[in-house]
C-alpha cells in the first residue's frame, strides 16, 4: 500500500505540507491547473522554489495574494529564492464566493468545492479538511457550522493550502496516511482577538483525540491548517512504519530557528 508518513519534528502548517509534496516529486503546475477550477485566480499568485533550511535543502511554498484579494495572510511571505508562477487570466465570476471584506464564510467555501469539478478524492479530502477547520472555529467563538468566517487563517491562504494539498496527494496515488505526533509549540502568538497562548484555540480544538508532541520551542509550530490536514488524513499517528522508502519531501516554513531545520518531512513508500 502507498502510504505517506507526515513527519512533523518541527510542526506542520499548509504551506509547508505542499513545499514538502513539491519536494517529494509531485507535480505543481497541474496543482495550478487544477486550483483553476475554484474561479479565484485572478485573487493569487503561487511560487515555490528551493531554499536551504540549517543545512536541509528544502522547497518553499507561497501563495501571494494580488491587489484583487484583501484577505489577511496566516503567514508572512519571503521572496528570496523562489522561482513565481504567474497567470494572467480572465476573470471569471460566475461561481466565485466574492466577499472582500477579509472573509469568506464555510458555506461559500463549501459551495466553491462541489462547484469546482475537482475529482471525487480531492473534493472528498478538502471537505473533510476545511469541515474540521470549520467545526473548531465555530465551536471556539459560539457559532454553528454554517455562520463561521474564514479570516483568521487567510482565506484565500487556506483553501489553496488544503484543496493544493489534496490534488497533490491524490495526485501522487496515496493510499494511506500516517503521521508522527504533532508538536504545537508553546509561547504566545497575536492574532485578530488579541493576545493567545499557542496552540491557538482553533488548532488545539482541531488536534482533539492526536497526540501532541511536546516541545520547548516557543513559537506556534502547527497552525489550523496544518494540524485540521493531519488530522484529518491520518488514519494513524506514531513512529515511522515499516516500510520501503521510495521518496522524501521537505517542506520549509516561514520560521527560522537556531537549533533545528523548521521543515515538514514526509516520506512516501510502500508498505507490505
Amino acid at each position: 500500500m502507498r502510504t505517506l508518513y507526515f513527519d512533523c519534528f518541527s510542526g506542520i502548517s499548509g504551506d509547508m505540507v505542499i513545499g514538502a509534496l513539491i519536494d517529494a516529486g509531485a507535480d505543481p503546475l497541474q496543482m495550478e491547473e487544477e486550483l483553476k477550477k475554484l474561479n479565484i485566480d485572478e485573487e493569487y499568485n503561487l511560487s515555490w522554489g528551493k531554499v536551504v533550511k540549517n543545512g536541509i535543502t528544502s522547497t518553499k511554498f507561497d501563495v501571494i495574494l494580488t491587489s484583487k484579494s484583501e484577505q489577511p495572510h496566516e503567514h508572512s511571505h519571503t521572496h528570496g529564492h523562489e522561482h513565481s508562477h504567474s497567470h494572467e487570466t480572465e476573470p471569471n465570476h460566475s461561481h466565485a464566493p466574492h466577499n472582500h471584506h477579509g472573509s469568506r464564510t464555510y458555506k461559500q467555501i463549501v459551495e466553491a468545492i462541489n462547484e469546482a469539478n475537482l475529482n471525487e478524492s480531492v473534493t472528498n479530502m478538502s471537505l473533510a479538511i476545511f469541515k474540521k477547520i470549520g467545526e473548531a472555529e465555530g465551536h471556539i467563538h459560539g457559532l454553528p457550522l454554517d455562520k463561521v468566517h474564514f479570516h483568521e487563517v487567510g482565506a484565500v491562504d487556506s483553501i489553496i493550502d488544503i484543496i493544493g494539498a489534496a490534488i497533490l496527494i491524490d495526485q501522487l496515488g496515496i493510499e494511506s496516511v500516517q503521521s508522527s505526533a504533532i508538536p504545537t509549540g508553546s509561547g504566545h502568538i497575536h492574532i485578530d482577538h488579541g493576545v493567545y497562548p499557542v496552540p491557538a484555540p482553533a488548532t488545539l480544538e482541531i488536534l482533539k483525540g492526536v497526540p501532541i508532541a511536546s516541545n520547548v520551542i516557543r513559537s506556534e509550530l502547527a497552525t489550523p491548517t496544518g494540524a485540521a490536514i493531519a488530522t484529518v488524513l491520518a488514519e494513524k499517528f506514531g513512529t515511522l512504519p515499516a516500510m520501503t522508502v521510495e521518496s522524501i519531501g521537505y517542506g520549509a516554513g516561514t520560521k527560522t530557528f537556531e537549533n533545528h531545520p523548521n521543515v515538514l518531512r514526509i516520506i512516501i513508500g510502500k508498505i507490505q
